[in-house]
């Protein structure tokens, strides 16, 4: 892909990086293109570095910082301090807050007028013992999870209480009525305006795990998946949809997913991220609080199975 330093002033980003993903492809090799475009690119690592708060984050000292943190970690706090000082932000670190707080994001996504389950919040299992039988088979997981981290599905109240221990270690719980589907998961990405999609094993199917395949994204679901970016103030993100009896549902958005299947993602990352860098924060998202202006997301009538990704 056509290096886009020429004819602008190199750029001085922060990205901050949670010790999970130190060695991962995204957003190392990102890290890495946008040096070989010529920026310059600081790393803190959070979760084990000693920051001088008062010298690492001042206004005019990155032209943008960028999250790449485990839910619950100590990034998004850092992030919202940049954000704090006038410094841009990818995403906006109050969208970012948005989507991972899953209870959040499902309110938001509701009000908001999305297909979003039904969605209830404990901050104990036992707390769920309420809900009716016919609500079940219910799935379950943590409100601030991601990856699919400790997803269940709870076939019935007495299997509710059985993983009573073992959910009360989660902290704060979401839960949802489970929605028929193949066991496969549509997972769709946007860069630089662009949907990419692919389908998945789900994390409570069989085929958990199954490398992801690229496929058509069908209009409806491109809609859908826009409509994410524009409701929560997303620039760059992933939105796992499920096609049930009813059309699709969301049942997760991320903020700064892996990208996988994505042609070329690395360098279209980059480039998504200078070009929000440059732009700067202007508008607003969740709420009409000023955040980061979204890109404008071209939605195809249909996206040839070559040219997609998400996962």
């Amino acid at each position: 892909m056509r290096c886009p330093v020429r004819g602008r002033r190199p750029m001085r980003l922060c990205f901050l990086v949670e010790e999970r993903y130190r060695h991962d492809g995204m957003p190392q090799e990102v890290i890495r293109q946008l040096s070989a475009w010529g920026h310059q690119v600081d790393v803190l690592r959070p979760g084990r570095s000693l920051l001088r708060i008062s010298d690492a984050i001042r206004a005019g000292s990155h032209d943008a910082w960028v999250l790449k943190t485990v839910s619950g970690g100590p990034g998004l706090t850092l992030l919202e301090a940049a954000s704090a000082v006038g410094l841009t932000t990818v995403n906006d670190a109050r969208s970012i807050r948005g989507v991972r707080d899953k209870a959040l994001a499902a309110a938001i996504g509701r009000s908001r007028g999305l297909p979003v389950p039904t969605t209830y919040a404990a901050a104990c299992p036992e707390a769920l013992a309420e809900l009716p039988e016919s609500e079940f088979p219910l799935v379950v997981k943590p409100a601030d999870g991601s990856s699919g981290r400790a997803v269940r599905l709870v076939e019935s109240p007495g299997r509710l209480a059985a993983l009573g221990p073992e959910l009360a270690r989660e902290g704060m719980l979401i839960a949802q009525p489970y929605v028929p589907n193949s066991g496969i998961d549509l997972k769709v990405y946007c860069v630089g305006g662009e949907l990419y999609a692919t389908e998945r094993g789900s994390p409570l199917g069989p085929d958990r795990g199954v490398r992801g395949r690229r496929v058509t994204l069908s209009p409806e679901v491109a809609a859908i998946a826009a409509e994410v970016g524009a409701v929560y103030g997303l620039d760059l993100y992933g939105v796992d949809i499920l096609l049930g009896p009813d059309g699709p549902v969301v049942v997760d958005v991320n903020d700064f997913p892996s990208f996988k299947e994505v042609p070329d993602a690395a360098a279209r990352v980059g480039r998504a991220v200078l070009e929000l860098a440059r732009r700067g924060t202007t508008a607003t998202g969740p709420g009409n609080d000023p955040v980061a202006v979204p890109v404008p997301v071209r939605v195809p009538v249909q996206m040839p199975a070559t040219v997609g990704g998400a996962g």
